[in-house]
């Protein structure tokens, strides 16, 4: 069993920054000052203090004007904190019936003080669940993680079908559109028409059929795809 980061040696800002870091550096690589300031709300020049920080910590690397990447034992830290949060966002979800567009911004609060002992209850009572409700995977014990799913619902092309992977929690109010809507992980849907001109996609669920728009569309990742149909 490999050791995991205790989490208390750092401080929860220091565990934001790092998981942070982790998300933006898995969708686009090497991440800039100003577009982590920007996704945590923080001014430049406080970003820019703080990297320093952990650059002295060697939990990051930076270089002035190129951006941050996430060391070894920085990223060792960021997926035990994900691990923690979507672990805790499943139990909310599963055993307390916490909507799904709440349980992320109560996660956040809980994610820092979890024990390893209570993860590891909280993960053998649910059985020991591999994505949490939106579809995001649980970073494994070990740190594993599988990569993120390179397909968006935008990306199918008419006629093509596939599986809901993944929805993105970072709206409450397009979450709840989703869950009205029925989009969530696991539900097929079908591409029946697209808009010229970066007009909506028109999609198929359950034989009911919906218009969503290119930007919504590209919050839903999808999986199984299958070609679309020979006329």
């Amino acid at each position: 069993m490999s050791q995991r980061m205790p989490l208390s040696e750092h401080t929860e800002s220091v565990q934001d920054y790092l998981k942070t870091i982790f998300d933006i550096q898995r969708e686009q690589g090497r991440v800039a000052t100003t577009v982590l300031a920007e996704r945590l709300g923080n001014s430049p020049a406080s970003v820019t203090g703080m990297i320093k920080k952990l650059a002295s910590l060697n939990l990051v690397d930076y270089e002035p004007y190129q951006g941050v990447v996430l060391t070894a034992a920085g990223e060792k830290i960021a997926l035990e904190v994900i691990r923690h949060h979507r672990l805790i966002e499943r139990y909310l979800a599963e055993a307390l019936g916490v909507p799904w567009d709440q349980v992320h911004a109560e996660a956040d609060k809980w994610e820092h003080v979890l024990s390893e002992d209570l993860e590891d209850r909280i993960d053998a009572m649910l059985g020991y669940p591999t994505t949490d409700p939106h579809g995001a995977p649980i970073p494994g014990r070990d740190g594993s993680l599988p990569p993120p799913h390179s397909t968006r619902l935008c990306d199918l092309h008419i006629g093509q079908s596939a599986t809901i992977a993944e929805v993105s929690d970072h709206d409450p109010a397009m979450l709840r559109y989703f869950a009205e809507l029925g989009l969530r992980p696991g539900v097929d849907v079908t591409v029946i028409a697209i808009a010229p001109f970066g007009g909506p996609l028109t999609v198929r669920l359950d034989d009911v059929e919906y218009a969503l728009g290119r930007e919504v569309a590209s919050y839903v990742a999808v999986c199984d795809i299958t070609p679309a149909s020979a006329e």
